[in-house]
């Protein structure tokens, strides 16, 4: 992962929560996961990372969900705008690329969690890595042992 100097800023759709970065690094990427399209509200999210080191939070700070045990998913307490997800043992953090102020200047290079990926976006012009079992194979079953989203259904009561 090549580290990318820039200035960027963004934020979430109300403007309670800001950022700025100093750099970013060569990842822009989508994910199709379910736990994906669950945390973005879409059919996937675009995702940047940003070392954790360059990032300074200048109005306000996410709220966050534990999506798992492992990571956690950043969002505007306000106005519920999702902004991050948070591998605890990276050195990065992954913004919302939709959430810069330029999205633009991040267009997504490679594509994950094929496994949840519609059949409408099968022929996405971005290079398609694999499965989430495929390119995270050392997390995934940690992620799923301890995973705390809400199931594709309706429950009497959450959470259990």
């Amino acid at each position: 992962m090549d580290r990318i100097e820039t200035e960027a800023s963004g934020g979430c759709q109300c403007g309670a929560v800001r950022w700025h970065v100093t750099a970013v690094l060569d990842t822009s990427h989508i994910c199709h996961c379910r736990m994906c399209q669950k945390a973005a509200g879409n059919f996937f999210i675009a995702l940047i990372g940003v070392p954790r080191d360059a990032i300074r939070w200048t109005r306000g700070e996410p709220a966050t969900f534990a999506s798992s045990d492992k990571a956690a998913r950043g969002f505007c307490r306000d106005c519920g705008t999702p902004l991050s997800y948070d591998y605890h043992e990276s050195r990065h953090i992954n913004l919302t690329t939709g959430s810069f102020d330029e999205p633009e200047r991040f267009q997504p290079k490679v594509q994950f969690g094929l496994e949840g990926r519609l059949p409408v976006f099968a022929d996405l012009p971005i290079k398609a890595e694999g499965t989430t079992e495929e390119t995270m194979s050392d997390y995934v079953a940690a992620i799923r042992s301890t995973n705390h989203q809400h199931p594709d259904h309706d429950t009497m009561s959450w959470p259990t």
